[in-house]
C-alpha cells in the first residue's frame, strides 16, 4: 500500500480540544504508557471524521495497525459525543436571538433493501433523518438523535422535544412545508402549488424561502464532514458519531 502525506481543513483548535479530552481520559483510567502522545492519537481520529477514510488506509498512513486505529476512533467518538449540547443548552445559548432555523435532513446508510425502517420514501433512499438547529446567521447550534429515515420531519421534531421546547421559550422558529402542523411558533410557507397562490402569498413565501436558505447552509456545513455523507456504520452508532462531529465543528469555530 502506498503512503502519502495530506492536509486536513480543520482548526487546530479541534485538534487540542480532542487531545486534551483524551488525556483527561488516560487520567481517568489511570495509563501508565502509550506509545502515541494524546495529540498523535488524535490527528488519525480527525482524518477519519473530517475525510472518512478506511480504517485500513488510515491505519497504512499512520503506522498502525488496522484493528488499533478502529480502537482509536471508537474512543475518540465517544469521548466527542459525550459533551455535545442538549437540546436545552442550545435554546439556552439562543434565548437572545430573534428567531431560530429548524430543518430536517437525511444522513444516507448503506443499507439492504429490507431496511424498510430507515428507507425515506421522500429521498427514495435508506438513511437516517437528523434535525438541526441554528441561528439567525446560519450556525450550527443542535443537532438531534439520529431516526429511521422513515420517520417525517413534524414527527421527529414531535419525539426530540423540540416543538414544545421553542413554544416554551416563545422563540420563533422559521422552518419548511416539512412542518406544517406544528403550530406553536412555527412559521412555515404557504402551502399550494405557486399559480394558485395570491400574490401576496407569493411574496411571503419569497421572504421566508431568503429566511430559511441559512438553514440549507447549515445542513450543508454538518455534511462538510464526509462519514455524514455516506453512513457506512450501524444506525445504532450514527448519534455517537453525529454529537462527536457537532462536538469539533463547535470546536473548531471557537464556540466550545
Amino acid at each position: 500500500m502506498l503512503v502519502y502525506p495530506c492536509g486536513l481543513d480543520v482548526s487546530s483548535s479541534a485538534l487540542r480540544f480532542l487531545a486534551a479530552r483524551l488525556r483527561e481520559h488516560r487520567r481517568a483510567l489511570g495509563t501508565r504508557w502509550r506509545r502515541p502522545t494524546a495529540g498523535r492519537q488524535a490527528l488519525p481520529v480527525l482524518a477519519h471524521l473530517r475525510n472518512g477514510p478506511a480504517y485500513a488506509q488510515l491505519a497504512a498512513g499512520f503506522g498502525v495497525g488496522t484493528s488499533t486505529a478502529y480502537r482509536y476512533i471508537t474512543e475518540a467518538v465517544e469521548l466527542l459525543a459525550a459533551p455535545a449540547p442538549t437540546l436545552a443548552e442550545a435554546i439556552q445559548a439562543a434565548s437572545q436571538k430573534a428567531y431560530l432555523l429548524l430543518d430536517g435532513t437525511l444522513l444516507p446508510i448503506d443499507r439492504v433493501a429490507a431496511d424498510r425502517p430507515s428507507y425515506s420514501g421522500k429521498h427514495r433512499k435508506h438513511g437516517m433523518n437528523v434535525q438541526v438547529l441554528a441561528d439567525p446567521a446560519g450556525r450550527l447550534l443542535w443537532a438531534s438523535p439520529a431516526l429511521p429515515g422513515a420517520v417525517h420531519d413534524v414527527r421527529a421534531a414531535r419525539e426530540h422535544g423540540i416543538i414544545d421546547a421553542l413554544t416554551g421559550n416563545d422563540l420563533d422558529r422559521w422552518a419548511d412545508k416539512g412542518y406544517l402542523g406544528a403550530g406553536g411558533t412555527a412559521l412555515v410557507p404557504y402551502r399550494g402549488r405557486r399559480d394558485r397562490l395570491s400574490a401576496g402569498q407569493q411574496a411571503v413565501n419569497r421572504s421566508h424561502a431568503k429566511t430559511r436558505a441559512l438553514a440549507e447552509q447549515t445542513v450543508a456545513t454538518l455534511k462538510s464532514w464526509r462519514p455524514l455523507r455516506k453512513l457506512r456504520c450501524s444506525p445504532t452508532r450514527v448519534t455517537s458519531l453525529l454529537q462527536a462531529t457537532l462536538c469539533l465543528h463547535l470546536a473548531s469555530s471557537g464556540r466550545r
